[in-house]
């Protein structure tokens, strides 16, 4: 059966079509993915994308299915990926493989009331003799005509494209389709490049890692590559080079999940792993507009007693101690830095992240940037008041306090409220007595 995900937010919807509308998505399918019972699903989620103006190109593999024609008929693969020599045996199996996953593809595709076409818009050369080695119909993609997918996408046919990669002459060569995605997205200057896997997306040290840098993966593709599933490795080399040819976004995610391309795409938490060229996550000043989306966050902590209850009004007196942490433009956590000159303290207040963000170290980050704050203000110490989080700030270098070391309006409001918080404190330096960072 196909797992499952969360349904999907219409109004978490909303806020992405806007920036979605008229851009170029590339889907690079495993071709394992097109003989699970989760592909028609898949392909639903193609019909969505289309009907909100989204362009869709479709890439997949094949090597799944030249493993298994090779186990049918004898054939002994000179490999089965792309990379490496491919004889005629081999290059013949991926051509059958190959042209029986498009007429799949095109055949769910009709299913949806889409129209599509299978492209040669590869364009490939030999690889030619590697270290003494003839790499025989292994290709090389010297370029994707832009024209004829663009015509194709202008016209609403949805180009597939094989991996395989064609001459002038008449002569075709086997091709990674982890490549042909990325030249393809590349050459539609594409705003996603999404890889639907049989697996949850990125195992990075056996734990899935949900977002991370592309300078950051291919680091650690360098230093730990032990680290990654054998066949997880070449996704995550090309998800960097993606990124480096200038692609912001590439996700891997489970093609298995029911609305797998939706839940990805149209949520800030996402149910795989997006690596991107930039850092998308930002703290910043919170603005007026964003009363509501902090009235909407912090009353799940209220409803919990992690936080004290706060009027909008409260909220708009204080709007200016406050700062938000977004994801993809969208509020996902908050905190506020209240100042006490008189005392040269900084309370660090209505701290909340959303529960779908959480143990993504976005706490952290918020407590560490009041901390810095409080540095620039003058604060020579930060204090933060607590009923179930203090053990959290414990492990982040706080101790616990006296209400002796609350300035007195702040001890007058703790002691009216009557609930019993714990008060941790941390001793900061000044910014201008702080040393080099």
């Amino acid at each position: 059966m196909a797992e499952s995900v969360k349904p999907i937010d219409l109004r978490s919807m909303l806020r992405y079509i806007p920036q979605f509308r008229d851009k170029v998505f590339v889907l690079s399918v495993d071709g394992q993915l097109v003989s699970d019972e989760n592909f028609p699903n898949l392909l639903r989620d193609v019909a969505v994308l289309w009907s909100l103006n989204i362009k869709v190109v479709i890439c997949h593999g094949a090597s799944y299915q030249m493993r298994e024609l090779a186990a049918q008929t004898g054939v002994k693969l000179s490999n089965d990926d792309g990379t490496g020599v491919t004889d005629a045996e081999t290059l013949k199996l991926a051509l059958t493989a190959a042209n029986r996953l498009t007429h799949e593809i095109l055949e769910g595709l009709s299913a949806n009331d889409l129209r599509a076409a299978t492209t040669n818009a590869c364009i490939a050369h030999p690889v030619g003799i590697l270290q003494g080695v003839d790499h025989l119909y292994t290709g090389k993609i010297e370029r994707v005509d832009t024209g004829l997918l663009t015509t194709l996408l202008e016209k609403d046919i949805i180009p597939v494209c094989p991996p395989l990669g064609f001459d002038g002459e008449g002569h075709t060569y086997r091709v990674n389709s982890d490549q042909v995605a990325i030249e393809v997205a590349e050459a539609l200057k594409a705003v996603k490049l999404i890889f639907l896997v049989p697996r949850e997306g990125l195992i990075i040290n056996g734990q899935l890692d949900r977002q991370i840098l592309a300078t950051e993966l291919a680091a650690t593709l360098k230093q730990h590559r032990d680290w990654f599933l054998p066949e997880q490795i070449s996704k995550a080399e090309h998800a960097v080079k993606a990124c480096q040819a200038g692609i912001e976004r590439v996700h891997v995610i489970n093609g298995r999940v029911d609305e797998a391309i939706l839940a990805e795409v149209f949520s800030s938490e996402g149910i795989g792993t997006m690596v991107h060229a930039y850092e998308y996550r930002q703290i910043r000043k919170a603005s007026k507009k964003d009363l509501r989306a902090i009235q909407q966050l912090i009353k799940r902590g209220i409803e919990s007693d992690e936080l004290v209850k706060r009027t909008r009004a409260t909220l708009e007196r204080e709007l200016g101690d406050y700062f938000v942490y977004e994801v993809d433009k969208n509020v996902v956590a908050c905190v506020a830095c209240h100042w006490h000159p008189e005392l040269k303290k900084a309370e660090l207040a209505c701290l909340f992240v959303h529960p779908l963000q959480e143990n993504m170290g976005i706490g952290r980050k918020l407590v560490n940037f009041v901390e810095a704050r409080a540095a620039e203000l003058g604060a020579n110490e930060v204090f933060a008041l607590s009923t179930q989080a203090f053990a959290y700030f414990q492990k982040l270098g706080y101790t616990e306090g006296t209400p002796d070391d609350l300035p007195p309006a702040r001890r007058e409001r703790y002691e009216q409220s009557g609930r019993k918080s714990k008060i941790l404190i941390k001793k900061v330096a000044p910014a201008a007595e702080s040393g080099p960072t």
